[in-house]
């Protein structure tokens, strides 16, 4: 249904440079050069996660493309890899309970690549009765989102390790919010996978809420009332390795800071409005410089699980409106 309903906007995104990887690699790749990558990166998707090999066999069929061209759409993040030039920013995460008590996780999406102009809500439904409600792009059966047992999932970059074919991060979130109705079970169902690059997950329900570093294969867990996560790592095993590049890294500090600040200063009982006012504002939002190879801020989200809605501004937040889909349609 995916391939079908994006049909068009998919073969446009494939044309386009091979979805547009060629205009942010230091040297032009082509699909015969990635396809030994591909197919390992499909092998251990479907060892990982077979429903979502599944589906992405169904997203190809549905848009009438190659297999190949189906799992580099998942993958394309990991072919990028690690984007070493100075940057302004990538993700500005925070969890709190202020909100009468009740969990609210937020945070801008920040990427190269001018993908705002497919971004897209999903709504998923599974035949056990279980729905996801995912913000995506088209053709990317994963990114973040929430689904119908007040599961809340939202990402940053963090750059560490060596990155090898494994279950691309954002295929990962899908696979939690899809399989799993906790924190405690997504924890669980973490410690079986092998991600293929490096992450941090910020993981919420109704009682409990995680930001958690991923890192070859290696989890550093913390929690709190409060948190905010950026793009470098937080966890003290993990700080000798961070890959992040200096100016990357200043940004990632501001962005941090400010956030933590903006927190302080909400009263005591915020909306989701509240929260999305936090992401509008810089440092936290990341201005458009017209350079496609650098980040900024396509868009902001907030999720509330006890309403099982997500509140989203696609492209830029400091001038979109604030859309609002619930996980009951």
């Amino acid at each position: 249904m995916h391939g079908e309903a994006f049909r068009s906007e998919i073969h446009a995104f494939l044309s386009d440079d091979l979805c547009r990887l060629n205009r942010l690699l230091s040297r032009p790749t082509s699909l015969v050069a990635l396809r030994p990558a591909i197919d390992r990166y499909r092998r251990a998707i479907v060892d990982d996660a077979p429903d979502l090999a599944d589906e992405v066999r169904g997203l190809a069929a549905g848009a009438r493309i190659g297999l190949d061209e189906a799992v580099l759409l998942q993958i394309r993040r990991e072919v990028l890899g690690y984007h070493r030039i100075p940057t302004m920013g990538d993700c500005t995460t925070l969890f709190s309970r202020r909100n009468g008590g009740q969990p609210v996780l937020a945070q801008t999406i920040d990427l190269n690549g001018n993908l705002d102009e497919i971004m897209t809500v999903l709504h998923v439904t599974h035949q056990g009765g279980r729905r996801v409600l995912l913000l995506s792009f088209v053709g990317l059966l994963g990114y973040l989102g929430i689904n119908s047992d007040g599961l809340a999932i939202g990402l940053n970059l963090v750059l560490g390790g060596e990155w090898t074919a494994g279950l691309p991060p954002y295929l990962a979130i899908r696979h939690l919010l899809d399989t799993c109705a906790s924190v405690e079970a997504c924890l669980d169902r973490l410690a079986g996978l092998h991600l293929a690059s490096s992450r941090a997950l910020t993981i919420c329900d109704h009682d409990d809420a995680v930001t958690l570093e991923v890192m070859e294969g290696k989890i550093a867990v913390r929690r709190g009332a409060e948190m905010v996560h950026t793009n470098h790592f937080l966890a003290e095993p993990f700080i000798a390795a961070d890959a992040i590049n200096p100016f990357a890294r200043n940004s990632s500090l501001r962005r941090l800071a400010a956030c933590e600040e903006r927190l302080a200063q909400l009263p005591k009982h915020p909306s989701c409005a509240d929260y999305m006012d936090i992401l509008v504002r810089e440092p936290i939002r990341v201005r458009d410089t017209g350079d496609i190879r650098r980040e900024r801020t396509v868009g902001a989200v907030v999720l509330s699980p006890r309403d099982r809605a997500m509140h989203v501004r696609r492209g830029d937040p400091a001038q979109a409106r604030t859309q609002t889909f619930h996980v009951d349609g």
